[in-house]
């Protein structure tokens, strides 16, 4: 559907003010004369005013007319697109500027004092037992019961943990099940080794047990992924008492579980992972990559005892060892209590952006619903079945603000009209805000765009 008469002249004036043909604090021309120009009436003109000052664009007075804004202001909106790196809503991870000098404190002790020469060489098992121990610590703090810190195996991040398990328990063709909207990066794995993913219907509190009782009946997966603790995209944190339910279906069913629990940190209150209900059936992931670094790859499995020995000869075999010197560095994080303040800190932050996001989400886009929670690193906002979802991506990375389309987040490719907008990726509290002002009017203005004229 074409754009209302007034929303395309806002669309012409926004791109002469970008080029300068309207420089910042100059008149614009006067309601009749640009209807002239335009072949419309001065209503037209006058709602095309009022959008672009809706974007912060425009200032109008009465009896002075309409003037482009000056700078700071105007810089802010626009020219800061060509200053600025492009304000990144699309990617998950945590906003650890003011840790750096932390990370880096941590790295100056491990060469200034005396190294171990093990940091730089080959091991013979899957990392030192400290480190492991180190891991012990990280996933306790978070709800997983562990027996020996010999079941923590040392990986280069929760993606590489997933690879590696998703090809030791599953053979080229079979089935994977997860929930229908998932983490994009799962979904390429199972498709890159052959193997099929298969969506479990979820609701308000995450993958529904009885669809994924259907699925282990129909398809016989050999795996179940589970993200339980603010899902990504969802933002859906699992209740115990769906914990409990997920945990009694892989319980009856030939099935081994991968709880990817990176997200555990998050949590308003301590919830006990699932692995601790099916001890034998699961493989507990997680890591240090969102709660303080992507930087810092140091990912942690918790695998069966029974079932350490065939993980720990994969990634021998794999030669996907993973750097001692790194976990030393997550060794000292973790017991010096550091990489818990830092989580916490990487909580609040997400907190305080929960909350200007949900403030400025509902008093501008009041029609529109999204899925949050307080202390998660994303909102999953569902547009109308109206719109065009890759288009409004597209516009919005057209001036600079980029946002995740909800078709890829899609375990089995299906219809989706949400947009996933990270909250913590801009590390400067101020492009952040104005990023999200700006994101915010150009969903307005696809808004308007789809609305009958």
């Amino acid at each position: 559907m074409t754009a209302a008469k007034y929303v395309e002249i806002a669309r012409k004036i926004e791109s002469r003010i970008e080029i300068g043909q309207y420089s910042e604090g100059s008149k614009l021309p006067t309601h009749r004369s640009l209807a002239d120009s335009f072949s419309t009436t001065a209503v037209t003109v006058a709602k095309a005013y009022s959008l672009l000052t809706e974007m912060g664009l425009v200032e109008s007075f009465v009896g002075r007319g309409s003037y482009v804004k000056k700078l700071p202001q105007l810089k802010q909106v626009i020219q800061s697109e060509r200053e600025e790196k492009d304000k990144n809503f699309s990617i998950l991870q945590p906003c650890f500027k003011e840790q750096l000098s932390q990370l880096q404190t941590t790295f100056s002790q491990i060469f200034t004092q005396q190294m171990s020469a093990q940091l730089f060489s080959y091991r013979e098992d899957t990392g030192a037992m400290v480190h492991k121990e180190a891991g012990r610590l990280w996933c306790e703090a978070y709800g997983l019961e562990v027996s020996r810190a010999e079941q923590i195996l040392l990986c280069n991040g929760a993606q590489h943990a997933l690879s590696s398990l998703i090809e030791c328990y599953s053979k080229e063709g079979d089935y994977i099940a997860l929930e229908a909207q998932t983490y994009p990066g799962v979904i390429a794995i199972i498709k890159s080794l052959g193997r099929k993913p298969v969506a479990v219907s979820m609701d308000e509190h995450g993958m529904q047990a009885e669809a994924l009782d259907e699925v282990c009946q129909q398809f016989k997966p050999s795996l179940v992924v589970v993200v339980p603790s603010h899902q990504n995209p969802t933002t859906v944190t699992m209740p115990k008492a769906r914990r409990q339910a997920i945990a009694k279906v892989i319980q009856q069913h030939p099935v081994w579980l991968l709880e990817d629990d990176i997200y555990a940190f998050l949590n308003q209150e301590l919830v006990p992972a699932i692995t601790n209900l099916v001890p034998e059936k699961s493989f507990y992931i997680s890591s240090l990559s969102k709660a303080i670094s992507p930087g810092l790859r140091c990912g942690f499995i918790k695998a069966p005892q029974s079932q350490v020995s065939h993980v720990s000869e994969y990634i021998r075999t794999m030669v996907w060892h993973a750097s001692a010197f790194m976990f030393e560095c997550a060794q000292r994080l973790i017991e010096s209590g550091m990489a818990f303040e830092m989580a916490a800190e990487q909580k609040r932050i997400a907190e305080q952006r929960q909350e200007i996001a949900k403030q400025m989400l509902s008093q501008a886009l009041p029609d529109l619903t999204f899925q949050c929670q307080a202390s998660s690193y994303h909102i999953w906002l569902t547009l109308p079945p109206s719109w065009q979802v890759d288009s409004l991506v597209q516009t919005a990375k057209e001036h600079g603000v980029l946002v995740s389309s909800g078709h890829f987040f899609e375990a089995q490719n299906q219809p989706n009209h949400s947009i996933r907008i990270s909250l913590m990726a801009i590390a400067d509290d101020a492009v952040f805000q104005s990023g999200l002002k700006q994101l915010v009017s150009l969903i307005k203005r696809e808004n308007l765009s789809v609305m009958p004229i």
